[in-house]
């Protein structure tokens, strides 16, 4: 599964940002189940940013939020997030080593 978190920074946040940002990643990938992250800033609007993480599964994702040390380091961050779905399910995947690969839905759709 991954997450993917979106930011609206104005340009004099922007330092600012940019270490909270990076001490949230830093945090977080230090999480058992944590694959890998990154922090990107939008090239067509420098006011949007993204921070991402790809995790083992949903359990690995929502036992490091309640990590102490994410909290304190990470979830600050996630209070400016745009307000949408951040967590999603791998459907379709494709990797150099493996290639493409489909996977089953966890969910369960009525």
């Amino acid at each position: 599964m991954f997450v993917v978190t979106r930011y609206r920074v104005p340009t004099q946040e922007t330092d600012e940002f940019s270490g909270l940002a990076r001490e949230a990643l830093t945090a977080l990938t230090a999480r058992p189940g944590c694959l890998d992250g990154r922090v990107g800033r939008s090239i067509d609007e420098p006011d949007l940013w993204v921070l991402s993480t790809r995790w083992e599964n949903v359990g690995a994702y929502r036992r490091a939020l309640s990590n102490p040390e994410v909290k304190v380091r990470a979830v600050p961050l996630m209070y400016r997030c745009i307000d949408e779905p951040t967590a999603f399910e791998d459907l379709s995947t494709w990797t150099p080593a493996q290639g493409r690969q489909e996977h089953e839905s966890d969910l369960i759709v009525e």
